[in-house]
């Protein structure tokens, strides 16, 4: 019992204003609160097993920076996604029932593998002894510090325009990114090899944004 409560405290006071809770609060804005709950909790159910599981032998199978590194181009891709989806009506009903869940799932699972929260599942279970326990409380507290971002999101949805919140939503994604793709490769190349990465980084991303924008102008 201890080492659940432990868990279940620790991971939510690590989780306030995290990233992984900002990225709730952004998806609560484009889906309903039920299915990003839905998939918080499958994504930190999968992530958090591994933390337990597999701990820091994790970073032998595949090194922590390409992770990472993968994770925030991600969040830059979702970014985007969200500026196409900006404009688009009648999606197709069979996506959007399970389109949200997978989409949500996935971009916590990466957003996770690294984080304070994943790192904090892997020193609790080391320090209880007790995979089950830690497990349950860390995935409690993800679910109920998430929750907060969600009903925060949720708030946003309905008292400000679709457009805003979206836009919104998708500038928090592309900068997730870009601190990603920075944390992930700061200490690994030379400043000025990281300047041209982010200089390139964000022509691209200019350049498919301002692509959406014109292609989803001209179907109006």
């Amino acid at each position: 019992m201890a080492a659940f409560i432990a868990s279940f405290i620790f991971v939510v006071l690590a989780e306030m204003g995290d990233k992984t809770q900002l990225l709730a609060m952004a998806f609560a804005t484009r889906y309903s609160a039920s299915k990003v709950l839905i998939a918080v909790f499958l994504a930190t159910v999968i992530n958090h097993a591994l933390a337990v599981a597999v701990g820091r032998f994790l970073t032998i199978i595949i090194p922590i920076h390409i992770i990472s590194l993968v994770a925030a181009l991600s969040f830059i891709v979702f970014g985007l996604w969200t500026i196409k989806g900006d404009q688009l009506d009648g999606e197709d009903k069979e996506i959007s029932r399970f389109g949200p869940i997978v989409t949500v799932g996935i971009a916590f699972f990466l957003a996770e593998i690294g984080d304070k929260t994943q790192l904090a599942t892997v020193s609790l279970a080391v320090q209880y002894q007790n995979m089950f326990s830690v497990l349950m409380g860390t995935t409690l507290g993800m679910v109920v510090a998430d929750g907060l971002g969600i009903m925060a999101g949720i708030v946003l949805r309905k008292h400000f325009p679709e457009r805003s919140i979206k836009w919104f939503s998708a500038i928090v994604f592309i900068l997730f990114g870009f601190v990603g793709v920075h944390n992930a490769l700061f200490e690994k190349l030379n400043i000025l090899y990281l300047i041209m990465i982010f200089f390139v980084l964000i022509v691209l991303t200019t350049c498919m944004a301002y692509h959406l924008i014109r292609a989803s102008g001209n179907k109006q």
